[in-house]
């Protein structure tokens, strides 16, 4: 791990909304049906992203009059966010999602992009269902998108997997079935030269999100395979998910 930033240091921040796959997801028609779902979810409360990074998803989901805070453990990322117009509507607290507390509650949590799978053991996905639940208000809901585990698109005896690949980038995703664990190897021509960061995750299926969310008091309302309420089916290679507090 680089610092106390994670893997997510100076180096990574300032080209990250620029490389390889990422630039792709900051396209508005990538966005835009992120922010409608997560304003009709968060209704007239306030939203919480976890690991809210440059503000990808903030920034417009602020502009749609949703007032968000955000939980980032990198600051170097934190720092790209806060250069951007119309950051300073934005508060930020510097710290591990799973753990970290804010003031206040929210109508709604997210994380998007397969940040749940950031934090490496079970414990700790646990640990952060337990977080959003305490900050949640009554009937308030935790989204997640997060890709569903390709091991069935892996040939016997196979553990990497592509899931980028253009002239200029390519990303291999790296299994280790018996650990559950998923390393992300992202390389890029950078000034003529490749340049590489590895990033180690915690895979988890959709049935297991549903049982931390189960101990952490919430329950599934919603499941898709996408932003625009697509059906979620065996053949789906993501889901954003939608837990529920209680009403009372």
């Amino acid at each position: 791990m680089h610092d106390d930033d994670g893997y997510f240091d100076e180096h990574v921040a300032a080209r990250y909304d620029e490389s390889g796959e990422i630039a792709e997801m900051f396209d508005p028609a990538v966005v835009d049906p992120v922010i409608d779902f997560l304003v009709e979810i968060a209704g007239s409360g306030r939203a919480l992203e976890l690991g809210i990074g440059t503000g990808r998803i903030a920034l417009p989901l602020r502009r749609r009059g949703v007032p968000v805070h955000g939980i980032e453990l990198s600051k170097a990322m934190a720092a790209r966010l806060r250069s951007k117009p119309g950051s300073e509507e934005i508060g930020v607290t510097i710290g591990d999602f799973a753990t970290t507390t804010v003031d206040g509650t929210f109508s709604v949590a997210y994380l998007v992009f397969n940040t749940i799978l950031n934090l490496t053991t079970q414990a700790a996905q646990i640990q952060c269902f337990r977080n959003v639940a305490a900050h949640l208000e009554p009937g308030g809901c935790f989204v997640i998108e997060v890709g569903v585990p390709e091991l069935q698109r892996l040939p016997p005896g196979e553990t990497i997997r592509a899931f980028h690949v253009s002239e200029t980038s390519w990303g291999l995703d790296e299994y280790d079935v018996a650990m559950q664990g998923l390393t992300s190897h992202h390389f890029e021509i950078v000034d003529g030269r490749v340049a590489q960061n590895s990033v180690p995750f915690r895979y988890a299926w959709p049935s297991e999100l549903d049982l931390m969310a189960q101990l952490a008091g919430m329950k599934l309302r919603e499941r898709w395979s996408g932003w625009k309420r697509e059906p979620f089916t065996s053949d789906s290679r993501k889901h954003v998910s939608v837990w529920e507090k209680p009403a009372v």
